[in-house]
């Protein structure tokens, strides 16, 4: 690729993201008021989805002739306005982003558009070309689908291959977390300006509940029993716990109590530290054309110790809202948003690199994408593919989910929790007090389960 073309790439991008944000504070209070060709879309305001903004009107709206009216904010702004706009049932929304998280709960409240109907008459669509664990996580409980994935990812392990290779230290395929804590320590030795591991300690339910929740199933904890008693302050929780805390205090960035995801991946481009357990959405960062890191990062599983895999499972999806009063037109939107043809037109237009992967198989048949992402595509796949919602752990579950609990408490009690783990990452408390009381606000916040 010429160096013109990617000035002219990264000056379209940033006309993008700033046309955006000024749509953002435009759409803030309110819908569009369209019309009867149009509708009313909300969504949370990360790059891809920004640049899907600005390809909507040139392509989408040009071959429907239905308008599409946005609403773009913040992830926690765009959470809140959703949830209250759903279970309203207001239907000034027509379509929303909205993860796996949400959409089975969604569902199960009768507050969104069932797929199967339009997949049915849709065979273009290829439901099918959909990855399996993407594609069940938006299942609700009547085995219909209630939504379609924009991107997924997974989680896995991120490193110097430039350092490992100085210092004659090598990464296995699939690490252990005990192989991991011993290469942090290794580097720390070899490298006095550089750290070993970055990882999430920022409150948050998504942001160190996310990996810590991964680290936990691994060794053999979870949040709640089959019978949805907590585990809190288990044994197999503790020890994953005091794990992680030590791992990121004694070889991890610092700052670490307030490091979420941005930090960790500014962390890994400046060259502070060799190893970044995180989203498999950052190798794009990371292999990124003016990325100083790029071409020495080398990218393996999500560590484990009692299961064969731990990566988490996430995607931002689109959902229909059942009180819409427009379904069919929205689901040409999410059709058309989710679909191969979309990808295609992101790879022609901004590249391959910028493509909202993570859902497709076709996606990682491309040449065109394969050559782009050559890097990390092979394990990001088998990180998605391999990821399981259903029995993510050693024991038996009570609800779906990975790195989270399935439940429409869990986003109060996950953040509660993270705050006692960024706690104690500050070195406030220990764990075991940290723990202790998680364990006291997760039996209060689940009572009513126990009680069926």
């Amino acid at each position: 690729m010429s160096k013109g073309r990617r000035r002219r790439r990264r000056a379209w991008l940033a006309t993008a993201a700033a046309g955006a944000l000024l749509t953002s504070c435009a759409g803030a209070g309110g819908p569009g008021s369209g019309g009867a060709n149009s509708i009313n879309v909300l969504m949370v305001n990360n790059p891809q989805m920004l640049a899907l903004q600005e390809l909507t009107a040139d392509h989408f709206t040009a071959e429907t002739g239905i308008e599409v009216h946005f609403t773009v904010l913040p992830e926690n702004e765009v959470r809140d306005k959703i949830g209250q706009d759903f279970a309203n049932q207001s239907g000034q929304y027509d379509v929303a982003t909205i993860s796996n998280y949400e959409t089975p709960i969604y569902a199960r409240n009768n507050w969104l558009q069932p797929h199967d109907p339009y997949l049915a008459e849709d065979p273009d669509y290829a439901e099918d070309d959909i990855l399996e664990p993407i594609r069940t996580s938006l299942t609700g409980d009547d085995g219909q689908v209630y939504a379609q994935p924009f991107y997924g990812e997974s989680s896995f392990l991120m490193y110097r291959t430039d350092v490992f290779a100085e210092h004659g230290l090598t990464m296995p395929e699939r690490p252990t977390w005990s192989e991991v804590a011993d290469l942090a320590a290794a580097v720390d030795e070899a490298e006095p300006e550089m750290r070993g591991i970055c990882l999430r300690g920022l409150p948050g339910w998504g942001e160190v509940i996310a990996p810590l929740t991964t680290v936990v199933n691994t060794h053999g904890g979870t949040w709640f029993d089959a019978d949805w008693q907590p585990r809190l302050n288990a044994p197999e929780f503790v020890e994953a716990t005091e794990f992680y805390v030590q791992l990121v205090r004694e070889h991890g960035q610092s700052g670490a109590a307030q490091s979420g995801y941005a930090e960790c991946l500014n962390n890994m481009v400046q060259g502070n530290t060799a190893m970044w357990y995180d989203a498999t959405a950052g190798a794009g960062s990371l292999e990124a054309d003016d990325s100083p890191v790029r071409g020495d990062i080398g990218y393996v599983a999500a560590p484990v110790e009692e299961t064969d895999s731990s990566g988490w499972l996430y995607t931002w999806a689109w959902g229909i809202q059942k009180a819409s009063e427009k379904p069919d037109k929205a689901w040409e939107f999410v059709s058309w948003a989710s679909s191969a043809e979309y990808e295609e037109l992101v790879g022609e237009t901004l590249g391959w690199e910028n493509v909202p992967a993570g859902k497709r198989s076709s996606t990682y048949d491309n040449p065109a994408y394969q050559e782009a992402a050559a890097a990390f595509y092979e394990v990001t796949r088998d990180a998605i593919n391999e990821a399981d919602p259903i029995d993510p752990g050693v024991q038996e579950r009570p609800a779906p989910g990975v790195q989270f609990v399935g439940i429409p408490e869990f986003s109060d009690l996950g953040t509660l929790v993270s705050q006692e783990i960024s706690a104690a990452i500050a070195g406030q408390q220990t764990v075991q007090e940290a723990l202790d009381a998680s364990q006291d606000m997760a039996e209060s916040a689940t009572e009513r389960y126990r009680e069926r």
